[in-house]
């Protein structure tokens, strides 16, 4: 905070027994200082809830990783992939390989976002295509794909069609069954896709840091009653209720008498899904948005089903076969199995991963280790 590193900072460690730590610092909004329980914009770390919808489902033996998406959304069956362009005219064709479930779960789906790859904000430039952000089915179905399914990692809005095959396959809205299947029964009461009352009351404020190097007020939140609710980034919550999510991954599926999955359940969604594929860096696109991200550098880096995992241990901090992953305003977290440990760090300040906030995450789970 004295640095300015961060605008505030919620942080908090736990195991599978309980909460082992919690802090906070600075103020989360203009004259109310952070709290344990402030509200975050947790963009992507909707993922890992949305990647949870679906392995319930998977569970069940209601859908498969290598169930077609095309089986359960038509509207996937008329996904073109860009195959160049001519002039500023895109070019397009029919995919080469068929996505699957485990697709989407692990971003090789070919569906991408445009802060980290070239070729979508110039299609989108020249076509006058929104950003999936906007809340638009048309803004999800009518992208097209940067590859062919199943050929390479990028990082894009797969899991929000995850979460419509969620719908699809268990016949309710992902709001109702999150609430039914998730939330209620992990004790989650401060994670929601609107935030309104109580909630509204505790949200934090964005800030973005300026060319001066001074963080200042931004206006950044996931759509208000969209068109669908994107489980790549719909949700609000607090550190506690995801700490509630992380323990239960912990305790294999279950927390407080509460079974949300399996024990073999949890071990499936925890494995290395990319069948070969690697994460490769995500270089920005909009450097006021995000900075350049390439995750333990010189190490390989995977991904499971909604998270990412490293598979090798990172000397004084997470042990190999962790998962991970973040918000876009600066909300971390990781959960190490192996270790019996998983923590959350939140802000919500622009760019995302830049350098000065990894400084402090560096600083933050190095010290959650040497306490260990």
């Amino acid at each position: 905070m004295a640095q300015h590193d961060v605008p505030f900072a919620v942080g908090m460690v736990g195991n599978s027994e309980g909460i082992t730590f919690e802090g906070v610092a600075g103020n989360a909004a203009a004259g109310r200082a952070a709290d344990i329980n402030t509200v975050f914009r947790i963009f992507s770390m909707t993922k890992g809830i949305g990647a949870l919808a679906a392995m319930i489902l998977i569970d069940r033996g209601k859908l498969s990783l290598d169930t077609p998406v095309a089986d359960v959304l038509p509207a996937w069956g008329k996904m073109q992939v860009l195959d160049g362009f001519d002039g500023e005219t895109p070019r397009l064709r029919a995919p080469k390989t068929q996505a699957t479930i485990r697709h989407l779960a692990t971003h090789t789906s070919g569906a991408e976002y445009e802060f980290w790859n070239a070729d979508m904000p110039r299609y989108m430039e020249a076509t006058g295509h929104p950003t999936v952000l906007s809340g638009m089915n048309m803004a999800l179905e009518q992208a097209p794909l940067m590859s062919d399914p199943g050929t390479r990692w990028g990082y894009g809005p797969s899991i929000d069609w995850l979460g419509k095959a969620v719908e699809a396959v268990s016949g309710q809205s992902i709001v109702e069954f999150c609430q039914t299947e998730i939330f209620d029964p992990l004790g989650m009461n401060s994670t929601a896709f609107e935030v309104e009352g109580d909630m509204a009351a505790r949200l934090a404020d964005v800030k973005a840091r300026g060319e001066d190097g001074a963080f200042a007020p931004f206006e950044l939140a996931p759509p208000s009653k969209p068109e669908f609710y994107g489980m790549g980034h719909a949700l609000y919550s607090t550190a506690p209720d995801y700490m509630r999510f992380l323990r239960m991954i912990l305790n294999k599926g279950t927390l407080d008498g509460a079974q949300i999955l399996s024990p073999e359940a949890v071990a499936e969604m925890t494995a290395d899904q990319m069948n070969g594929l690697t994460l490769t860096k995500m270089v920005t696109m909009a450097p006021p948005v995000t900075a350049d991200f390439d995750p333990f550098t010189g190490t390989r880096v995977v991904h499971s089903v909604g998270f990412m995992r490293n598979e090798e241990d990172i000397p004084g901090k997470r042990s190999a076969g962790s998962q991970s992953w973040a918000g876009v305003l600066n909300s971390h977290y990781w959960i190490d199995p192996k270790r019996d440990v998983a923590a959350v760090i939140m802000t919500q300040s622009l760019p995302f991963v830049e350098e000065r906030f990894m400084k402090t995450y560096d600083s933050y789970e190095r010290a959650v280790y040497a306490s260990l």
